[in-house]
């Protein structure tokens, strides 16, 4: 072997460009690191504490945050937003912490899906998606040609496309989620966090939606974080849980291994029963019985 050939062997990173060895893994995009928050739930004595929780996301994975009212899952989703630092621990999105970040450059890199989104004044769905691009925006204006790609591009991968001369007080529920997943997308996040993004849908607009976001997950690159209700859509269509109970994070892991009937019984507080098709996905079946 040449000088050259030595040189370029020592500065090339490990398994790189060298046949059957496989690259090194990716490093997770949002890293949870002991992270806990504590404040007096309004109108309460008591003190509500989410406890150090620790996980990750990588780009093209869907995390499904999961527990019972009460048990810090929105608590978890504003500190993963930055709109809540951590008392103690750490939240970060591609090294930086995201409390610290100034809403700019955080509305860049986060978009947020709300379980509710109050509209002020009649508006028509475009002008609502093309909010999406203020973040990127300078002063007062009317969008760019570059907005305008990104904003049909949103519509299209959302699926609402077709409700762009719409008014957005006129839409069903799961047209107006898909509008405000659009507007969300406009944004071209890092990081893509929903909060209840099913409720009020009827089961097929949940399935169409989970599906769109799966695929958005894969095609863009997108870490996505859905906090839900919807036990079984979850283990359909996330690549790991995160299981939360009374500000505990019990089990953090892919569905078949957080699906466990008795942790499941102990969480949600009635019987059930844990089945696996013939891919492995567990499918959870309530009895309606408490548990004792």
């Amino acid at each position: 072997m040449n000088p050259a050939e030595k040189t370029a062997e020592k500065a090339a990173p490990a398994g790189a460009g060298i046949p059957g060895r496989p690259l090194p893994p990716e490093p997770p995009r949002l890293s949870v690191d002991l992270a806990s928050f504590s404040y007096s739930p309004e109108g309460g004595a008591s003190l509500f504490t989410l406890e150090a929780t620790t996980f990750d996301v990588r780009s093209r994975e869907v995390v499904a945050v999961l527990g019972r009212n009460g048990s810090g899952k929105s608590t978890l989703l504003r500190l993963l937003a930055g709109t809540l630092a951590p008392l103690s621990g750490r939240v970060k999105l591609e090294g930086l912490e995201v409390s610290r970040l100034d809403l700019r450059t955080r509305a860049q890199r986060i978009a947020m899906v709300q379980q509710e989104n109050p509209l002020l004044f009649p508006i028509r769905v475009w002008d609502f998606v093309v909010q999406g691009r203020y973040p990127y925006s300078r002063g007062l204006r009317f969008e760019t040609d570059d907005d305008a790609a990104v904003a049909r591009q949103a519509l299209y991968e959302a699926g609402a496309d077709p409700l762009r001369g719409r008014w957005m007080h006129k839409l069903s529920g799961g047209e107006k989620q898909r509008v405000v997943l659009a507007r969300a997308l406009a944004q071209q996040p890092l990081l893509l966090l929903l909060d209840e993004p099913t409720l009020h849908l009827d089961i097929a607009a949940q399935v169409d939606l989970l599906r769109r976001l799966r695929r958005i997950a894969t095609d863009r690159g997108f870490a996505v974080v859905v906090v839900t209700h919807e036990l079984n859509l979850a283990a359909e269509f996330a690549d790991r849980i995160v299981l939360l109970d009374r500000g505990k994070t019990l089990r953090v892991g892919k569905p078949v291994e957080v699906y466990q009937q008795a942790l499941l019984q102990q969480v949600f507080g009635t019987l059930l029963s844990v089945e696996f098709n013939s891919r492995g996905v567990p499918k959870v079946t309530f009895s309606g019985a408490e548990t004792e």
